[in-house]
């Protein structure tokens, strides 16, 4: 008889190696953390399979697309960017003595004044590519014969790109261009340009509170090196800034060093961005979910037109894409319930989940996750003929391919919604009028109208 112990014994080695984690296995990657400036990436957030589920098919779709990588933002670049530069170009330190901070001694500046808000040959192309993505995606729709956008020349750039890996022949693919007036009020591609209660500076006051929280540390050790510099919060800030406009430029930054920044200081910069977003085009601003509900709504009625409208928007097309600035896509993932810290909770103090002396860790709302280049809002509209549900139409929203959950309205396939127009009635009294909440006196339109055109 042979005993079984040495074979339990060689059982539980190779559990205990295949459990086992060591501190070296940790890996961060900071261009996975750099909010609106991150390159394109797919994040899973949540980690559900952004395929059909077993037993649909999609019979229509649409995207709300941010434009591709550029070479700066103009505010990023005068407030944070150009300033650090010119104090690298007047100081007399000799950065070749300094490990950490040696690449200084050769560094340049990649970012010309000509090129600031210019697409990067990386932007055209990732939007060529998510161009492809899409056309693979859903072999089985029509190649659309419109796509929209607003008229920055980022915008139409990024457009026009996506058309060349869209269409065979990207000269058959339309760009339609959206003006971006103020008074076009909801239909437009940049609805919070009309409204009162939208301002670009807001969050900034907050932001501001966590960027000197996180970066104290950072100046601290950075200083010891170069006493003579004097490294401020707004250099830091910038430094993590070149890091992601210089890798879409490059290819690669300097500035991603982890021996430069740490990873905790990396997701300060990341949590400063948060904060700036959510009382920006988040929840902390109560007119978001108005902004971006013309969108969801125009959409819906796009993907499934009612049985006694007859129009352009219900039978040309089967895909509809449409580019805008980051503004757009974080308001209508608050029109939609998505990515709310305290959406289980029933707690109505949704800004005690972002306080500004540290970091939420467990934060649902991540920037790096919904703003990055390209990131893109996308609903589709599905047949579904599957075991355990009741066949017909359903619906699912995605954000960077990943499906999400809507809260409320999960009870189909693959928790997609079953009953989408019952709970966009739900959603609009939550988030109220574009009207009403941006305080425009009724002057403008509140409906989102373009694709019926």
């Amino acid at each position: 008889m042979y005993s079984s112990l040495p074979i339990l014994s060689l059982s539980l080695v190779a559990s205990t190696q295949v459990l086992a984690h060591t501190p070296n296995d940790y890996s961060f990657d900071p261009l996975k953390h750099l909010a609106g400036v991150a390159p394109p990436f797919d994040p899973l957030d949540p980690p559900l399979d952004p395929a059909p589920p077993q037993g649909c098919n999609v019979t229509r779709a649409a995207y709300l697309v941010r434009h591709a990588a550029i070479f700066a933002n103009d505010f990023d670049y005068e407030e944070y960017i150009e300033p650090f530069i010119q104090k690298l170009d007047n100081t007399s330190v000799d950065w070749s003595k300094i490990p950490t901070l040696s690449f200084l001694a050769t560094w340049k500046n990649p970012i010309t004044d000509a090129e600031q808000e210019m697409l990067t040959r990386s932007g055209k192309l990732e939007a060529t590519r998510l161009g492809v993505d899409i056309a693979q995606r859903y072999q089985s729709l029509r190649t659309p014969k419109k796509i929209w956008t607003s008229t920055a020349e980022r915008t139409v750039k990024s457009a026009k790109s996506l058309s060349q890996g869209l269409a065979d022949d990207a000269s058959d693919v339309e760009v339609v261009e959206i003006p971006e007036e103020a008074d076009e009020g909801a239909d437009s591609l940049t609805p919070y340009k009309g409204c009162n209660a939208y301002s670009s500076s807001a969050g900034s006051d907050q932001s501001s509170a966590f960027q000197k929280v996180y970066t104290k540390p950072v100046t601290a050790r950075l200083n010891s090196y170069a006493p003579t510099f004097n490294f401020t919060t707004k250099d830091i800030y910038g430094i993590s800034l070149l890091c992601g406009y210089e890798t879409v430029i490059r290819g690669s930054s300097p500035f991603c060093n982890l021996d430069l920044l740490t990873p905790n200081e990396w997701l300060g910069f990341e949590y400063a961005n948060d904060i700036q977003y959510h009382y920006n085009t988040g929840y902390g601003n109560p007119a978001s979910g108005a902004i971006g509900f013309p969108w969801v709504n125009a959409t819906f009625n796009t993907l499934s037109p009612p049985s006694n409208t007859q129009s352009n928007a219900s039978t040309d097309q089967d895909l509809y894409i449409s580019f805008t600035h980051r503004e757009l896509p974080p308001t209508v993932m608050v029109a939609l319930g998505l990515f709310n810290n305290s959406a289980f909770s029933g707690a109505n103090n949704i800004n005690g989940t972002m306080p500004t002396d540290r970091i939420n860790h467990r934060r649902a709302w991540k920037s790096s996750n919904i703003l990055q280049f390209l990131t893109n809002v996308a609903m589709e509209k599905m047949e579904c003929n599957c075991f355990g549900f009741e066949a017909g139409s359903y619906y699912r929203v995605l954000v960077n391919d990943a499906p999400q959950s809507l809260d409320g309205c999960a009870d189909g396939p693959g928790e997609s919604c079953r009953e989408m127009g019952q709970f966009l009635q739900g959603r609009a009294g939550v988030v109220g009028g574009y009207g009403e909440s941006c305080a425009d006196g009724g002057n403008m339109t509140g409906v989102l109208g373009i694709y019926g055109s």
